[in-house]
């Protein structure tokens, strides 16, 4: 932060009085500016407008930016850029080794250009949490968690040392081991600060993080959201991140959630409320009466999937709830007092017991709690609800209709068709629709008490009816934070769903990642042998084609409990209104309502079986680390020997030939387009983070250097290595292609020769000849985990533009991030109303950097003679600097070389 002798604003620095007499330390006053615009202001700005005074040096942060921010009801609807610092960064470990890779990288970089080696350091708290690396192999067992920890430390050895050197190298930065939790998780247990005190400065809580769920913690008032890997990089460097000033959609909640509606019901309804109003870009603050009438855990579920509705954050202001889910975690209570006091000092606490003033909003929204519906979502996007009464139905259109994320065009004399197998030696049979994936994983979720236990009470009283979960079906648990599992031990519940074979698998992302694990070879034929839309279940917040499993076209989000009610159902084509869902030891149809718990049942259970002292034992062993953990080897040295044999951590290829001099603004000439995408691409499409085909570019390359396919892991656990990497850009196997008229998979036209290949040879083919190269997209380019391997990828294949209809928030940063040039078509165009076919070579001329603005029309020439003008994504003045230096992490290179 900006020393007080250089801060214009250093006459708002206050004293925050104790209970005994003495001070908490200084803070900046908003209340002592005396202005009547902070009043009005949405709680999210105000945190922006705090970051902008603390932080006030006239140099990265400039006087001029605290009245942008002031005046945020004026200039909001202008677009207007502001900088802004989050007080810490946090990481998780498929984004945390490429960041660690990148920082080691540059410090090489630096000590070849002359510069410093050690200005490459974190200059705010960095926390890394290993929790992406948990492959559910073994499943149904009691014996599973330790199995699948060993697997995990044997494949992810030289990853994991990796990280325990970057720890010890780097300042600041805070490794969590693997086998603690998932990052949002254990970022909202026990990271989070809610209020810093940092050499008696107090100020927010804010974040940055390298997942796109970072946005769990805004349900704790804690102001965070995802970013790319690469901004997250410059952030930790101390670089202010340049973005545009939101506008906030204010959603009134009203009333409370009826007996047996759950938060991932609420959750769901709020995600396609918000996708259909529009709120990309934009913050949404929720507020009103029935705000106080959700827990904690129930607003950090819906915080949790704001990029699955399009926003930056879904932020709730802290309250009273706030303060008693910090006592319930363990938090220490003087810490309690502390961040209450600053917080009602500070204007930023809503207290529900006093008349509330409505801020201004953007626009408003409103949804009375009474009205939500139990439902899922899927079985393509997360955002495509479905009523639980309404599921038979949908389910029978979508074999219907045409292949889309709503359609599989199953002819209808194939719908009903029974396939007869063996399982293990015994008969069993499947069905369009059968589960063979029911999964209780995820961030999302797994955090929330009231949905775990019902999950665990909706099993004990199946198995007390006599119900069993199909053998075939794949049930696992993947709790977020050892605390789930000593609150199912001290109600009970854990024995129940062990017997039905939701055994704990891992803490950390598993099924909602990729990270499904095989399924067993006899039900992976009767699928593939077949063609049967096969289904998975779980209680995620990604379900998009690909991702959960190969073989499962149909994947739905559910809560929790409907997790295992559809196990025990073992398909997704019911009406559990009005048929069962199995027969009881008595011969009795059971029925979903007859092992529904209510929601008193849950908040019995909820206040007996969850205590604070859990907590504070669990995150006191992660401080400790594990046996596993402590035993790891590690390398020394600040700075990284690199292996040149390795497969997981590669030397990069980003700064090698960088120069001190910036190269200056870049146009593309008679490139040739690699790919031709309709709507929706996804991250998981362009950087696929699950298991490495054994026929893919990838596999080829580890097979090359002795890797057998059974250690191949996964994508994400070799984000290390820019070689795999690279070569599994665009590798998902339902990836679809216009080039390819219908075809699916990771393949592509070599325009000049006409040639059928994979993605990544073409794009090889296209570099050894000297071509440039552009993608043309449809709507929505990007969406879905801020991965920055999604742009870096791209990059490495010799890609220097995106043009689509739209793009998702964090990948155009990404794609900026990594010096490519993001263009838009104008509105109401696309590829297609412009007769494009790909085929053609596009020039995209860019004037002087000089005559650059964000924001401004460019011409888009074809060797057909066509023109068209797209609008250029630069947003931002910093992000054409970025451009002219290569990159952001570039440009930030060259600063810390010259200062």
């Amino acid at each position: 932060m900006a020393s007080p002798h250089d801060n214009p604003f250093s006459n708002l620095v206050t004293d925050l009085p104790n209970a005994a007499g003495g001070i908490y330390g200084h803070y900046y006053s908003l209340v002592k500016l005396n202005d009547p615009r902070v009043d009005a202001l949405p709680y999210s700005i105000r945190y922006l407008l705090e970051s902008a005074i603390r932080n006030c040096d006239n140099f990265q942060v400039l006087k001029e930016d605290v009245e942008k921010i002031l005046d945020w009801e004026k200039t909001a609807p202008k677009q207007v850029e502001i900088p802004f610092k989050p007080a810490r960064v946090i990481l998780q470990d498929f984004t945390g080794v490429p960041a660690v890779v990148d920082l080691a990288a540059m410090r090489d970089a630096i000590q070849r250009l002359g510069g410093n080696p050690d200005k490459i350091n974190p200059l705010v708290p960095v926390d890394l949490v290993i929790d992406h690396s948990v492959q559910v192999d073994v499943a149904r067992s009691p014996n599973a968690l330790q199995a699948n920890m060993e697997l995990e430390f044997s494949r992810n050895n030289e990853r994991f040392g990796f990280l325990k050197w970057g720890s010890k190298a780097f300042k600041n930065m805070l490794v969590v081991p693997p086998g603690s939790g998932i990052v949002h998780q254990v970022n909202l247990e026990y990271l989070a600060r809610v209020v810093f005190n940092s050499n008696g400065v107090l100020y927010p809580d804010t974040l940055v993080g390298t997942d796109s769920h970072t946005t769990m913690i805004d349900g704790l008032g804690v102001a965070g959201w995802g970013v790319g890997g690469i901004e997250a990089e410059a952030a930790m460097l101390g670089q202010p991140m340049s973005m545009v000033l939101p506008g906030v959609v204010g959603f009134k909640l009203n009333g409370k959630l009826r007996t047996g509606v759950t938060a991932t019901d609420l959750v769901l309804t709020v995600t396609q409320i918000l996708r259909k109003f529009g709120v990309v870009g934009k913050f949404v603050e929720f507020y009103g009466k029935g705000m106080s009438e959700l827990t904690l855990a129930d607003r950090a579920t819906i915080a949790n999937m704001s990029p699955e509705y399009g926003a930056t954050m879904g932020f709730f202001p802290v309250d009273r709830v706030t303060l008693d889910y910090l006592r319930m975690t363990g938090r220490d209570e003087a810490k309690v007092e502390e961040i209450e006091a600053y917080l009602r000092a500070n204007n930023l606490f809503i207290d529900h017991e006093k008349p509330v003033k409505d801020n201004t909003y953007s626009a408003y929204l409103e949804l009375d709690l009474d009205t939500v519906e139990p439902c899922i979502s899927g079985p393509k996007r997360p955002h495509d609800r479905v009523t639980l009464k309404d599921m038979k139905l949908d389910w029978q259109s979508c074999l219907d209709n045409k292949v889309g994320f709503k359609g599989f065009a199953i002819p209808k004399d194939q719908q009903d068709k029974v396939v007869n197998f063996t399982f293990e030696g015994k008969p069993a049979e499947m069905r369009h629709g059968s589960v063979v994936i029911a999964a209780i994983t995820s961030c999302t979720n797994t955090s929330n008490p009231s949905v775990m236990l019902g999950a665990g009470l909706v099993a004990k009283k199946a198995t007390e009816l006599g119900l069993e979960v199909k053998p075939w079906v794949k049930t696992s648990l993947a709790p977020g934070s050892g605390v789930v599992t000593k609150y199912l031990h001290e109600s009970g519940l854990n024995k129940y769903l062990d017997k039905q074979g939701f055994s704990v698998v891992g803490y950390g992302c598993t099924t909602c990642i990729g990270n499904s694990g095989d399924l067993h070879e006899d039900v992976s034929e009767a699928i593939a042998s077949n063609d049967i839309v096969a289904a998975a279940v779980l209680s995620g917040n990604r379900n998009f084609e690909g991702r959960v499993h190969p073989l499962t076209r149909a994947n739905y989000l559910a809560s929790p409990p409907l997790v295992v009610a559809y196990a025990f159902a073992g398909t997704v084509n019911i009406d559990f209104e009005t048929e069962p869902i199995g027969v009881g030891k008595d011969g009795k149809n059971v029925f979903l309502r007859d092992i529904w718990p209510s929601s008193e049942e849950v908040a019995e259970v909820v206040a007996s079986a969850v205590l604070p002292d859990m907590f504070r034992s669990t995150y006191k062993a992660i401080t400790e680390g594990n046996t596993m953990w402590n035993k790891l080897e590690s390398p020394v040295g600040s700075q990284y020997s690199w292996d040149p044999k390795s497969t997981y951590v590669h030397d990069p290829p980003f700064f090698k030939t960088m120069s001190k001099d910036p190269p200056g603004g870049r146009s593309v000439k008679d490139a040739y387009c690699i790919l031709n995408f309709g709507d929706s691409i996804t991250t998981d499409h362009i950087s696929p983070a699950g298991n490495i085909n054994k026929d893919s570019p990838a596999a080829k390359y580890l097979m090359e250097r002795g890797v057998d396919r059974k250690d191949f892991n996964s994508y994400g656990s070799r984000r290390g290595n820019d070689e795999i990497m690279a070569r599994g850009t665009f590798a998902n196997i339902r990836i679809v292609n216009k080039f390819l008229k219908g075809e699916v998979g990771p393949k592509t036209v070599h325009v000049p020769t006409q040639e059928k290949m994979f993605i990544y040879d073409a794009a090889m083919k296209y570099k050894e000849e000297g071509h440039d190269t552009i993608i043309l997209a449809g709507a929505e380019y990007g969406s879905g985990s801020s991965r920055d391997w999604a742009a870096k990828g791209p990059f490495l294949q010799g890609v220097k533009a995106v043009i689509a209809k739209s793009f998702e928030r964090i990948h155009r940063s990404n794609l900026v991030g990594m010096g490519l040039i993001p263009l838009c078509f104008k509105d109401g165009e696309d590829a297609d109303s412009l007769g494009l076919t790909g085929f053609e070579r596009f020039t995209i001329d860019m004037p002087d950097l000089k005559d650059v603005k964000p924001g401004m029309d460019i011409t888009v020439r074809t060797d057909t003679k066509k023109e068209f003008t797209c609008v250029l994504r630069f947003d931002t003045q910093v992000e054409l600097t970025y451009f002219s230096h290569g990159g952001i992490l570039q440009y930030v290179l060259r600063q810390l070389l010259n200062n």
